[in-house]
């Protein structure tokens, strides 16, 4: 056990809901180690080009019942087993949040086990913590910074401690993950596009067609400048040859892909530069991307970074990151009431 954990003399086991956008997710944890991790994804949301809140909530409705009940008989624990129950209280659409809470409440109250509330965007970052293994020990060190890139936000966090954090730069507008979404859509890729560019991009020429990178100060983000001009650049391109697009799809999901990435490592660096700090980690759905993680692990060398990249089921929206998040919770004894609402938006 690395010398940052805190000490555990018995084994807690918890049950966590994970209903913030299209991924209907329940883990079981004991301890730091995860038992089951079940993710149920929406795959109607693909008919329309991006996520519908409606039907996200409806269908969250139809599978919760079936995903817990999967996680638990892989866990190999029954109910009464349990010593918590933990659930995403938000950022995230409040009919899909109000899905998850109001059955992690039921569940809790039929047991009369405590609740945890928890931050989606905090259990990206402790995602880095989760044990699949006993001898698993690589973990960053306190404090460390994180980059937390989805579809919905793009941070750089602080990490003091496992529940003390602090956003040091954000996006001034879309997130990156939006944008490599967007810039899919205006390429006429279906949804969900971001991995569909990356798969392209490792065909391409990552600096076939330059894009302006923002000038923001600070260490804020801004990618609705870049967004405007991909969209100007492809509409001017097929004006010339309708054709283009086909004839240079992975020379341009590379070059857009390159900036996106670029746009990010600039402010880690720049962030790790005003901070001393060198252990850096990614976080988040985006931290899938090859081109981001390839680029992160380049700056092991070239920087004397400590680059923590989590498995990739743990990059995507998932329930073992919120139980990991609700054991240290638990460890505090910091547990929510009946009452307990969710939050679309929801600050550290």
């Amino acid at each position: 056990m690395p010398d940052n954990y805190p000490a555990v003399n018995n084994n807690t086991n918890i049950l966590a809901i994970e209903s913030s956008c299209d991924e209907t997710a329940a883990a079981v944890i004991s301890n730091d180690h995860v038992l089951s991790n079940i993710v149920a994804s929406q795959a109607i949301h693909q008919y329309y080009g991006g996520v519908i809140p409606e039907l996200a909530s409806r269908a969250h409705q139809q599978k919760i019942i079936p995903v817990v009940n999967e996680a638990l008989q892989k866990s190999g624990l029954k109910p009464s087993d349990l010593d918590a129950i933990a659930f995403t209280r938000g950022p995230g659409l409040m009919g899909a949040l109000l899905v998850g809470v109001s059955f992690a409440k039921a569940f809790a109250l039929a047991l009369d086990l405590p609740l945890i509330e928890v931050n989606h965007m905090q259990a990206h970052v402790l995602a880095h913590f989760i044990r699949k293994r006993e001898n698993e020990n690589r973990f960053p060190k306190f404090p460390f910074l994180c980059l937390t890139v989805s579809g919905g936000h793009t941070q750089i966090v602080l990490v003091k401690d496992y529940l003390e954090m602090e956003v040091i730069g954000q996006t001034l507008d879309d997130a990156a993950g939006e944008a490599f979404d967007k810039a899919a859509k205006i390429l006429g890729l279906p949804y969900p596009g971001g991995p569909l560019i990356d798969k392209y991009a490792k065909e391409g020429n990552p600096k076939a067609f330059p894009f302006p990178i923002p000038n923001i100060p600070g260490l804020d983000f801004s990618f609705s400048g870049l967004k405007t001009s991909f969209l100007y650049f492809i509409r001017d391109a097929k004006a010339k040859d309708e054709t283009f697009i086909e004839k240079n799809k992975a020379d341009i999901c590379a070059s857009i892909q390159h900036t996106i990435v670029d746009i990010l490592l600039r402010k880690v660096k720049k962030a790790s530069e005003e901070t001393g700090i060198t252990h850096i980690a990614i976080a988040g759905g985006v931290s899938a991307n090859s081109g981001l993680r390839a680029a992160f692990l380049g700056m092991q060398e070239k920087a004397g970074w400590n680059v923590f990249i989590p498995p990739f089921e743990y990059c995507t929206d998932n329930a073992a990151m919120i139980a990991i998040a609700g054991y240290y919770k638990f460890l505090r004894k910091d547990f929510a009431g009946q009452d307990i609402t969710p939050l679309a938006r929801m600050n550290f």
